[in-house]
């Protein structure tokens, strides 16, 4: 078989499988595609001219021989190639008298309209009116409007389908993120106060985590923050945090550990989680600080509180040498507290008392059997208060110029009554020179600790002397002053002796 043979015998098996398609296309109803009477091609535009002209003369035969030719020119269209050995002309190599200019079928004896197409020039289509749109309408033949309407059947569907695609690649994408977010650690801030921590120089805060993440893993681990509450990561989740044990400040201060513990919700990067997670480390006196507080301070800092465990080491012995010497310390001052009381502590045949802790290391006292003064300094002249016991009945009269300052009943059938000048109004009055017969005369300076001593300081040597002194010499309200300061420190103190 030559090849001239074959190439008839495919093309009659083209023509076929075309005859084929366009059968389905009949198929398709026109009742459900919306159909747009003005997509036709606007080249039809002459034919429908001419065919009007015709019915307006109303010769129907051309009108009828014009649709025959326009079927054979569709059915000639469909047919295949049948030589495959035609040779190709190219434009360029055709005469200038053999130009795409043709006679446009249908006109007969119409001027022949060229048709050429000018490179780079190409005229734009009028768009054609309603009447000739209905005109090629009622001239198209059912075939060339189904392959119309499949066309745009086909236009819609692939226009449909990019939408699509583009709609269901925005949503894989959105989805990818999301994937990509659960799967991303994210740092997040707490609240953190430990007054004086500076975790340059010292550990960093261990805070205890658990819970379960995105992936629904569970989550327990241990992660350090600074003292601004920086330095956790973690995949998006729902956690549990509480602070695992006491970082170590350079100096070797210990906090106590609060044992609260807050839930929290991680979803972005860089969340500041402060107002939901908040945690004060107060610092508790130094000699209170126990070995086991500084021993878990020291593993986490080892473990990454610390950046080696060779600075961990120096931190621990820091805090043990912080908490020994505030240890030492405290002993020092209750041996001493111990001893002042000890030398604070008066004792008679009949009572005994405790100096006031404010007239301590300023007083000094002598006694006589039941009788006990209270003097100021190393001047036995210049008494504070002198304390005498009376037997229950009996009259008790002061020295010239004391006044009863107070009185207790030890229980036993004795009274100690307290007795000594009203310092904030003598004094005064002695400075003024409005005494006739003053007491003594005082140096400013011991005037002054004098009524600090007998008042508790509640008023200034100048208010004790403008306010409390009136011309009169009216004593009330210093000796009021007097009284109900010894009331307070002094007279609760004297017991019965044992």
């Amino acid at each position: 078989m030559n090849d001239e043979t074959m190439g008839q015998e495919d093309a009659a098996q083209d023509a076929e499988a075309c005859a084929e398609a366009l059968e389905s296309l009949d198929r398709i109803s026109l009742d459900d595609v919306a159909f747009d009477d003005s997509s036709v091609d606007v080249q039809d535009e002459p034919e429908a001219e001419a065919q009007s002209d015709d019915q307006d003369a109303d010769d129907v035969e051309p009108a009828e021989d014009e649709a025959d030719h326009e079927d054979t020119e569709c059915e000639a269209d469909d047919q295949p190639e049948s030589d495959t050995s035609e040779e190709t002309i190219l434009l360029d190599s055709l005469p200038a008298e053999d130009s795409l200019t043709r006679e446009l079928p249908g006109l007969g004896s119409a001027p022949a309209v060229d048709e050429t197409i000018a490179m780079g020039d190409i005229p734009l289509p009028s768009v054609p009116s309603a009447r000739e749109a209905e005109v090629r309408h009622r001239k198209m033949s059912p075939k060339r409007r189904n392959l119309m309407v499949a066309g745009v059947v086909a236009v819609a569907l692939v226009a449909g389908g990019a939408g699509y695609a583009a709609w269901n690649g925005y949503q894989q994408e959105q989805a990818a993120a999301v994937a990509a977010n659960a799967h991303t650690m994210m740092s997040v801030q707490i609240g953190a106060h430990a007054a004086g921590l500076d975790c340059s120089t010292g550990s960093k805060i261990p805070v205890q985590v658990s819970g379960q993440d995105s992936d629904g893993s569970s989550v327990s681990e241990t992660l350090y923050v600074d003292e601004h509450g920086r330095g956790i990561k973690l995949l998006p989740g729902d956690y549990t945090l509480s602070i695992a044990a006491s970082p170590i400040a350079a100096d070797g201060t210990i906090y106590t550990v609060p044992t609260t513990k807050t839930q929290v919700t991680v979803k972005s990067d860089g969340q500041d989680l402060s107002a939901q997670a908040t945690f004060k480390l107060k610092v508790p006196s130094a000699d209170t600080v126990t070995d086991d507080q500084i021993d878990a301070a020291a593993k986490y800092a080892e473990e990454g509180g610390a950046s080696s465990a060779a600075a961990a080491k120096v931190l621990q012995q820091a805090a043990i040498a912080r908490r020994d010497a505030a240890v030492n310390a405290v002993s020092a001052q209750k041996a001493q507290a111990s001893r002042d009381a000890d030398a604070r502590h008066k004792a008679t045949d009949l009572y005994q008392l405790d100096i006031p802790v404010e007239w301590y290391g300023k007083v000094e006292t002598w006694q006589n059997g039941s009788t006990l003064c209270i003097y100021l300094g190393d001047d036995a002249n210049t008494p504070l208060v002198t304390l005498v016991a009376v037997r229950d009945g009996e009259t008790f009269t002061p020295d010239d110029g004391d006044t009863v300052l107070g009185t207790v009943s030890l229980g036993n059938g004795y009274t100690v009554y307290a007795s000594g000048p009203v310092y904030p109004h003598v004094v005064p009055q002695t400075i003024n020179g409005r005494t006739q017969n003053p007491v003594s005369t005082y140096p400013m300076d011991t005037a002054i600790e004098l009524v600090e001593l007998t008042t508790g300081n509640r008023y200034t040597y100048s208010q004790i002397k403008n306010d409390l002194v009136g011309k009169d010499g009216n004593a009330d309200a210093a000796t009021k002053l007097e009284t109900d300061y010894l009331a307070q420190i002094l007279m609760p103190s004297i017991k019965a002796q044992d």
